[in-house]
């Protein structure tokens, strides 16, 4: 009885995360005359410019994550492994980095943007998103590199290795899991953000999804079955990636389940 308690509570669970998603489908599929149809599919495509949005969208969520790993992995290893002064001061400023509103930041950070140069471009969307996704990145993968035992820090020095050759040879490898959660999280956070890609770019051919979608509606209509047509298209592969890499997603979650510092 205990068993079936858990299948049903698990079934009830997952009925409930997947019904809005469901729902979402099958009216995606509706056509004005009640009938049901990958009509809106097509339409969806038709002029090109979502197929340029998710292309957009794409190139900034890879970029943001490649730029968060890059440099969330390496601090993620010294705030872990190395011993120096302020290391629990870095984790402090960027977990209070992390509390910031969004919409608190957006006029200080579109001055920034505009001085730099990179308004209305892709670049102009990596760097904030690389901001906002770094406290989370340093996080995880401070939790993770403590839970690698220090003993191979040590043998990896006394072998004549520097602290960066203990890194990219040792510690990276073993902290794949780690990597991967830290990916996923940072790419879904960078594909589904909208607040910064509508005021800080306005070109429609460098606008990501979510604003295509937003801006799908035109004048005193809304087209609902290709906004959910749309939303589906983008939503299946984030899906498909994270149940591809669940098992290193949840390794790499559950591996800072253990206190330290």
């Amino acid at each position: 009885m205990k068993r079936v308690g858990i299948y049903f509570a698990a079934a009830a669970i997952l009925g409930f995360c997947l019904a809005p998603l469901a729902w979402i489908f099958l009216h995606s599929l509706r056509s004005t005359d009640g009938s049901f149809s990958f009509a809106n599919y097509a339409s969806v495509f038709e002029q090109g410019a979502f197929a340029r949005a998710i292309l957009n969208s794409f190139l900034v969520a890879v970029g943001t994550t490649l730029c968060c790993i890059a440099l969330g992995a390496s601090a993620a290893f010294a705030v872990a492994k190395l011993e120096f002064v302020g290391r629990l001061a870095v984790l402090a400023v960027a977990l209070v980095v992390s509390m910031f509103p969004p919409i608190a930041t957006v006029s200080p950070l579109f001055l920034i943007i505009r001085g730099l140069g990179l308004r209305d471009t892709l670049g102009g969307l990596i760097f904030p998103y690389t901001v906002f996704a770094l406290p989370l990145t340093l996080w995880v993968l401070s939790s993770f590199f403590r839970e690698i035992p220090d003993e191979l820090y040590s043998a990896a020095r006394l072998d004549g290795c520097s602290p960066f050759q203990a890194f990219r040879k040792i510690f990276l490898p073993l902290a794949a899991p780690g990597l991967a959660t830290t990916a996923i999280l940072v790419f879904v956070f960078s594909w589904n953000e909208f607040l910064f890609a509508l005021t800080f770019v306005s070109s429609p051919e460098k606008r990501t999804i979510p604003v295509a979608i937003a801006l799908f509606a035109t004048g005193q209509t809304e087209p609902w079955p290709e906004i959910f047509a749309a939303s589906v298209v983008v939503t299946l592969p984030l899906v498909l990636v994270t149940l591809a890499l669940q098992r290193k997603i949840l390794s790499g979650l559950t591996a800072g389940s253990v206190t330290g510092f």
